[in-house]
């Protein structure tokens, strides 16, 4: 296309420039997508999206600060990038942390969650993000810390194997992972998290968290329990484990933070009345 040709169709209205160098073929609204892609295009070089950005392209949900993050190799230089795009440079930088195929290009969902919590604006919504991704499927097992295996420099980096470690091992939420924080501190019983059971009509159904030689079920209550359909689930699966004969305590995420001894306090009460001898 020659440059009179791209000038036209720009003066006319039927293409936009949207930044330096680079235009969108239509007149209308730009999506998410096209967003991104023109982050990409204009900060030029081998730009991949990244962080939070990148988890969002592989499904991420609820999670995200409104910018588009994209990682360059440190030696790459750009002189432009369109505004709310934020560059991150890294030494770190292989062919096996971006997907080739990926359109736009953005790098693997491992990395992505690693990048992301290390440039997390704190400790707990590094935690967060961790978790989601476990939580969200977009990370199984040990890929996380295959990915840490080669960044010993990396921000948080004892934080993201400890966040990863517990959320494979079904610590899905920042409140249960406070939870087991205070377990451990408190040096109760070590729980089984996310043990699948198999509700009366046979659907799969997760307990947050399971003293099993005790059968006590602690559940860890978000706002989504405060919708009256998820509450009246949340009580019939509570009734079901209760005709079954186990213990269920279910405390609010807010108490988990802002009032830890009481929640104690009841847990041990109702693992001594469980018959936990305190050893």
């Amino acid at each position: 296309m020659s440059r009179k040709a791209l000038r036209h169709r720009a003066a006319t209205g039927r293409w936009r420039q949207v930044t330096r160098a680079v235009f969108v073929t239509h007149n209308g609204p730009v999506d998410v997508e096209q967003t991104r892609w023109i982050a990409v295009l204009a900060t030029g070089g081998r730009a991949v999206l990244g962080g939070l950005t990148a988890a969002q392209a592989w499904g991420l949900n609820r999670y995200g600060d409104g910018r588009i993050h994209l990682l360059l190799p440190a030696a790459l230089r750009t002189r432009y990038a369109p505004p709310g795009v934020v560059v991150h440079r890294t030494t770190l930088f292989g062919p096996e942390d971006v997907l080739p195929v990926g359109r736009p290009p953005r790098t693997m969902p491992a990395r992505s969650l690693v990048d992301a919590a290390a440039w997390a604006r704190s400790d707990n919504e590094a935690r967060a993000i961790i978790a989601a991704g476990y939580q969200q499927r977009l990370v199984w097992g040990d890929e996380i810390a295959r990915v840490l295996a080669g960044m010993s420099r990396v921000r948080r980096r004892s934080l993201i194997i400890r966040t990863a470690a517990d959320s494979a091992g079904g610590s899905h939420s920042l409140p249960e992972l406070d939870f087991l924080g205070l377990v451990r501190r408190a040096g109760l019983p070590e729980p089984t998290r996310q043990r699948i059971r198999y509700d009366g009509s046979g659907r799969r159904r997760y307990l947050d968290v399971y003293f099993e030689r005790w059968r006590l079920h602690v559940e860890i209550d978000g706002g989504q329990h405060l919708d009256p359909r998820t509450a009246w689930q949340d009580m019939r699966r509570q009734n079901e484990l209760w005709i079954a004969g186990d213990r269920v305590l279910r405390f609010p995420a807010w108490a988990v933070r802002e009032q830890p001894e009481q929640v104690l306090a009841q847990v041990e009460s109702a693992l001594r009345a469980a018959g936990w001898d305190g050893g």
